[in-house]
């Protein structure tokens, strides 16, 4: 993945995810309902069994009201007792209900984080070339997190406040039809004010969480360059960075509280007046004896039931827009095109690694072609090695090959397949890469090797390790094969991640290799092990070098010369030396310079 330095427009490390309704974000999200029926079912059920109990709580306390109240001392034991059993009940079904919730919440988390991140794996290096890491990785945790409290806790909390204000609703007209046409009257306030929320509410909780993505690209790029930034001793001006993204999360967030501090106490307020008014109009009743103390008491109760789950349903209006805001970002990933799926099959075995390229060309966009008409020959087990300045096009060449891209035009072929009829999975078995700059997982040294074959046996991981000339400095290692090498492999100099690297290549054992050769940030003798293990697993493999000195590609079958995305010499080092061009310039005045260095002294670079 790519860092938050290389975001699609500065100052925004965060792509923008396409806005979709609130219905579109719930029906989606409904679908990880589907394999947990018997779970959901179940966390509904107990929540109603749990609220039935409630509902016999006003009743019992009428006819223990009314027995203080006439003097009957003894007869409201048996409602006292009813009343401890209801409320047994109650709490005996509530925590069954979190039992079951906590594991159907953990369950969907699961499986829409799985999805996500299954779809991440599946999606083309251009996609991650537009994005920051730390702006994914809040899609992936937060923003999975935010949608699943909809799912789970809104669909329990939105079903049982529908049920309830049902339910208690019928039982206020029930009990007195004049009083609960005056409980009412709020209502009008509670559905603007709703509506008003749901309205404007979107933006506010959009931008909290691109903020909140900003930060957290941010702070992970931070943590990648942590030694650049103590380099040129800049920590002052990141702190200053952060602080602002912080600043913008803090901004974001508290605009989300202040319209919340507004919002729920005024339709708290709207149901406070409607108790405020059944006092006031229940209480004439009761001078007038048309209703008892006990009946007013338990029309309070139930009114109290009956506002409840319409406060529950404010707050659920509040998830819902959040989980809309996190839902947009979490489907802007499911959403996105993934790579190529061939629909014919595999690399026709044995892959013998002869290579062509047919008038290929890529480009970015209009205005960023990258390669022009490129067609070469690479026959079983030769060496190509590709020379040219730095934005000539070297890179983009083999990236084409695993179809890291996709060509704009011509075609590649492998042993005579096109590869865009192969399989993604076939295609990349058969290739190795070696990075110019190595990476290594967090993980052991051991780990890393086996990544190039996972069921490789401990014979085979000691002989890729030997013939990449790292068995020795791994063994000494405090715990040798079972060392931790850290993030990106920090423990290790550049020469030991290097070797670590190409032994993962020799482990795997493909016929096509693509190597970027790095040997020139090390000392001579660590340059000298990583080139004879280079040797080694070039040998008998057809092999892409992009070359950084010519004293590595003196051997080669084809060095090809790349200018502006056009091969512009090919031929080996002494036809080219032969032809008395631009290569052969490059030759003359390169000694230890790496090739870019020698393509600017010439005057080659624009």
């Amino acid at each position: 993945m790519q860092s938050s330095r290389h975001s699609s427009k500065e100052g925004d490390p965060t792509f923008q995810a396409k806005s979709r309704s609130t219905g579109e974000v719930l029906r989606r999200v409904a679908v990880y309902l589907r394999p947990y029926k018997a779970m959901a079912a179940a966390n509904i059920g107990c929540a109603l069994l749990s609220l039935a109990c409630s509902m016999a709580f006003p009743q019992l306390t009428q006819l223990i009201v009314n027995d203080v109240v006439n003097g009957q001392s003894g007869h409201y034991l048996w409602p006292v007792i009813g009343l401890v059993a209801a409320f047994f009940f109650r709490d005996l079904f509530n925590s069954l209900r979190l039992l079951v919730n906590n594991t159907f919440e953990q369950n969907v988390i699961y499986d829409m984080r799985r999805e996500v991140y299954a779809r991440l794996q599946r999606l083309p290096v251009g996609y991650f070339d537009q994005r920051a890491s730390g702006d994914l990785m809040t899609r992936v945790i937060e923003d999975v997190n935010s949608v699943e409290r909809v799912l789970i806790d809104g669909t329990e909390q939105g079903t049982i406040a529908i049920l309830s204000i049902i339910g208690f609703g019928l039982i206020l007209f029930l009990k007195n039809p004049a009083v609960a046409a005056i409980s009412l009257i709020p209502i009008p306030i509670l559905t603007v004010g709703a509506m008003w929320y749901t309205l404007t509410a979107h933006r506010r909780y959009r931008a909290q969480r691109q903020a909140a993505s900003a930060m957290n690209a941010l702070l992970m790029d931070n943590l990648q360059g942590i030694r650049q930034i103590k380099a040129f001793n800049r920590q002052n001006h990141e702190d200053d960075r952060f602080a602002k993204r912080a600043d913008e999360l803090r901004q974001g967030t508290l605009g989300i509280m202040r319209v919340w501090a507004l919002y729920s106490p005024v339709m708290n307020f709207a149901t406070s007046l409607g108790t405020g008014l059944v006092l006031w109009y229940g209480g004439s009743l009761v001078a007038a004896h048309k209703m008892n103390v006990g009946e007013l008491v338990a029309f309070l109760l139930y009114l109290a039931l009956f506002y409840d789950p319409i406060t529950k349903l404010h707050g659920l209006n509040q998830m819902i827009q959040a989980a809309r805001a996190a839902g947009e970002r979490v489907f802007d990933i499911l959403d996105a095109t993934e790579e190529r799926r061939a629909s014919a099959g595999v690399l026709a075995q044995p892959v013998r690694g002869e290579v062509r390229y047919e008038n290929v060309g890529f480009s970015y966009g209009p205005e960023r072609i990258t390669l022009k008409n490129i067609s070469l020959h690479a026959a079983p087990g030769e060496k190509i090695a590709l020379v040219g300045p730095t934005g000539s096009g070297k890179s983009t060449l083999v990236n084409l090959l695993p179809a890291f891209y996709e060509s704009t035009s011509g075609r590649i072929t492998i042993d005579g397949q096109d590869i865009t009829g192969i399989m993604l999975d076939s295609l990349r078995e058969h290739i190795s890469v070696v990075s110019q700059e190595a990476f290594l997982f967090n993980g052991t040294v051991r780990e890393n090797i086996l990544y190039g074959k996972l069921d490789a046996t401990e014979e085979q991981l000691l002989a890729a390790a030997r013939a990449a000339n790292c068995h020795e400095f791994i063994t000494r290692l405090p715990d040798g094969y079972n060392s931790h090498v850290g993030e990106r492999g920090v423990k290790l100099s550049v020469g030991e991640k290097q070797r670590v690297s190409i032994a993962r290549a020799l482990l795997k054992n493909a016929p096509i290799l693509i190597l970027d050769e790095a040997t020139a940030s090390v000392d001579t003798a660590t340059e000298k092990l990583i080139q004879e293990a280079l040797e080694r697993l070039m040998a008998n493999r057809t092999s892409f070098v992009i070359a950084h000195r010519l004293s590595t590609i003196r051997n080669a079958d084809q060095i090809l010369v790349l200018r502006h995305g056009e091969i512009i010499e090919r031929g080996n080092h002494e036809e080219l030396l032969a032809q008395d061009g631009l290569y052969a310039k490059l030759a003359r005045i390169q000694n230890t310079t790496f090739i870019e260095e020698s393509f600017e002294k010439i005057g080659a670079v624009e």
